[in-house]
């Protein structure tokens, strides 16, 4: 695959760049800029050339089957990038970014147009097109017709086929012009590719998984009981686990649906699949005067959930990654936004620090990644990947995703 470091000539020319700028923002005001600060080695570089950037990204999501036009008018106007335009010319001190209030049409062509060298154009947000969750082929077209080269930047989108992630590059592939990946899509492919596909030398490989819901992971378990030496479960997910091997999870969170394939996952690793063996358990989640909060080892009593692996599980955690050489981690292991159980999820923190320059590790994106942040760990890990479910899928899928693929 090209990359930035490959294009050559760029002076003068059209470069769309897809990144992803989907930031949290209220009212306006950006609450976390990190996206947009991630994306700025590629947009720098190619500014270098003295070309012409076309910046589209998404942001949230519109309801496009909402049959109320007023409120699908309400969510582009909660999702408008024009704050994303005068956050990124903050950035840029010097470089003249304008901002592009359309999606397609004359109006957009003509701010093209108008463009200069080593000046940047971001467009309104993608997802105000019907077409592009749909990857419609016209839509692809029309805004391949606007450039003479493609880098795709946007890894937290590139587990999805949509017109912008993989239209526009096929179409324009199919033209003759040259297709790249940014410098945040290779350093995502290059650091992922080694969980995927890992070495001798990467043994033990042990992965840490977390989160809500098994029916989530399932493939991702699946795949790294292929690739992995242990697997290390925790957060609400553990406790499908533990009820099919029939043991009493209060009122902890369970799919039932899930138990016939939690108990013949969990025979078939044979003993290369970890369960919490002790639980900070509590009989009100939310947060009340009469709340009660204790360990438990084995059975939770009736009347509470478990809301985080216990100190001896976080003990054990501990051990098994003191002997790894690659880690991949993805989910918390308990609730970590509220104070009584983060200590599970800061166990795993600690122990990845401990074992920093001796391993090779990867925070899956996610919910694990804002805790790594949360909790000042963020520096501590090889990778701190910016796509939780394009590092899943791309675990998933043996290193494939359309975003990637497509520039093969």
């Amino acid at each position: 695959m090209l990359t930035v470091d490959n294009l050559k000539d760029l002076k003068g020319k059209k470069v769309y760049v897809r990144v992803d700028f989907n930031v949290p923002q209220k009212n306006g005001v950006i609450r976390d800029n990190n996206r947009i600060v991630a994306a700025l080695p590629t947009i720098k570089k190619l500014l270098e050339g003295d070309s012409r950037l076309i910046l589209m990204s998404h942001l949230g999501k519109i309801k496009w089957k909402e049959p109320d036009p007023a409120k699908i008018e309400e969510m582009k106007k909660a999702n408008d990038m024009a704050p994303v335009a005068k956050a990124l010319a903050e950035l840029l001190p010097g470089v003249n970014v304008h901002f592009c209030p359309v999606t397609h049409g004359e109006e957009l062509k003509k701010a093209v147009e108008e463009l200069k060298d080593g000046e940047i154009l971001l467009v309104q947000n993608t997802r105000y097109e019907k077409g592009e969750e749909k990857n419609n082929e016209e839509l692809a077209k029309e805004w391949a017709s606007l450039a003479d080269v493609y880098v795709m930047d946007a890894f937290g989108s590139a587990h999805r086929a949509h017109a912008s992630t993989v239209g526009v590059p096929t179409a324009m592939k199919a033209e003759g012009k040259p297709v790249a990946l940014g410098y945040l899509m290779l350093k995502e492919v290059e650091n992922l590719s080694r969980c995927v596909e890992p070495s001798e030398k990467d043994r033990p490989y042990v992965a840490v998984l977390g989160g809500f819901k098994v029916s989530d992971k399932i493939k991702v378990i699946d795949s790294l009981l292929k690739k992995c030496d242990k697997i290390l479960i925790g957060g609400a997910m553990a406790y499908t686990f533990k009820k099919a091997l029939g043991e009493n999870v209060g009122s902890s969170p369970v799919e039932d649906d899930q138990l016939d394939y939690a108990k013949k996952c969990y025979e078939e690793a044979k003993g290369r699949l970890l369960l919490p063996i002790d639980s900070v358990v509590t009989n009100h989640f939310d947060e009340t005067p009469d709340r009660d909060i204790k360990t438990v080892t084995g059975d939770i009593p009736d009347g509470y959930e478990g809301c985080d692996i216990g100190p001896k599980t976080a003990e054990m955690y501990k051990n098994e990654l003191k002997k790894a050489h690659l880690v991949f981690w993805n989910g918390p292991m308990g609730v970590f936004e509220q104070k009584d159980f983060q200590a599970g999820t800061i166990a795993i923190c600690e122990a990845i620090r401990a074992i920093k320059g001796e391993a090779f590790t990867v925070c899956g994106g996610g919910d694990s990644a804002s805790a790594v942040k949360q909790f000042g760990y963020k520096d501590d890990f090889s990778h701190v990947s910016t796509g939780g479910g394009a590092s899943l899928e791309m675990i998933e899928n043996d290193g494939h995703l359309p975003g990637v693929d497509v520039l093969r």
